[in-house]
């Protein structure tokens, strides 16, 4: 496998054309099953996912659909919780980074249409067949740092299902299922570079991971609802059990 971020796309602006863009920008002919991945904040910018910075909580608030967890700290009041795509993040991920002075930048509104136009595009323009993945940075339960994960898809397999097969000893595999489509974003987010100007990387070798179609898209990484273990922050879980047990609510299944 390989990677590498093109230089030469410059600073995107609303309207854009990024598909354009890109395929200016690259520094190598793309063959068949290569994988173009592409940060999420020039997909931002190009639709126009921008909002005054004095809007930050009102835009974070709007872009909110629950609260998982808060937590005070000398700055403020940090929100995780899980944005319209499903997503649970900081901030519903609302970014102030590699944005204009005074301005934030809201995610993308579809980020799974938006990865499915840009193969579309680019495959008729270079007449090759690829996979497109739109990622975001974000940080990741008990874990330091953060890391580029998956949030929109288009041709790629984005999870690598090993249920079913055996292990080297032959144990049947039950719940083996890989994020193909997140290690790939954080692949190439070694090669990316928001200092320097490299939003795009192209990312080759994995053409097993490349589909005929567009596939399901990145919705299906999310996992919320029913399978989410983890709903609730500790001061959201402290504050319901107090309210329940003061109204006499049985805790026990």
């Amino acid at each position: 496998m390989t990677a590498w971020a093109p230089s030469g796309i410059g600073e995107v602006v609303p309207g854009d054309d990024l598909a354009a863009l890109i395929a200016g920008a690259l520094d190598r002919p793309l063959i068949d099953g290569d994988i173009l991945v592409v940060t999420s904040k020039i997909v931002s910018k190009a639709e126009g996912r921008i909002v005054a910075a004095t809007d930050r909580e009102d835009a974070i608030t709007a872009e909110t659909v629950r609260v998982v967890a808060t937590r005070e700290h000398p700055g403020g009041v940090t929100r995780i919780v899980e944005n319209r795509l499903g997503l649970v993040m900081a901030a519903a991920g609302v970014d102030a980074s590699n944005t204009a002075e005074g301005t934030v930048l809201l995610l993308p509104v579809d980020p799974d249409a938006t990865a499915r136009r840009l193969r579309a595009a680019l495959s008729a323009r270079l007449g090759v067949r690829i996979g497109v993945l739109i990622t975001d940075t974000a940080g990741r339960t008990w874990r330091q740092g953060q890391t580029d994960l998956t949030i929109g898809a288009a041709g790629v397999r984005v999870l690598d299902d090993l249920r079913g097969s055996t292990d080297t000893h032959g144990r049947t595999l039950e719940v083996s299922m890989a994020a193909l489509a997140d290690e790939i974003a954080a692949a190439a987010d070694l090669v990316k570079g928001k200092a320097t100007g490299r939003p795009v990387a192209v990312v080759r070798g994995l053409g097993h991971a490349v589909t005929d179609d567009d596939g399901p898209g990145a919705r299906v990484l999310v996992r919320t609802g029913p399978e989410d273990m983890f709903r609730e922050g500790t001061a959201e879980a402290y504050r319901r059990g107090w309210a329940d047990g003061a109204a006499g609510v049985d805790p026990r299944p």
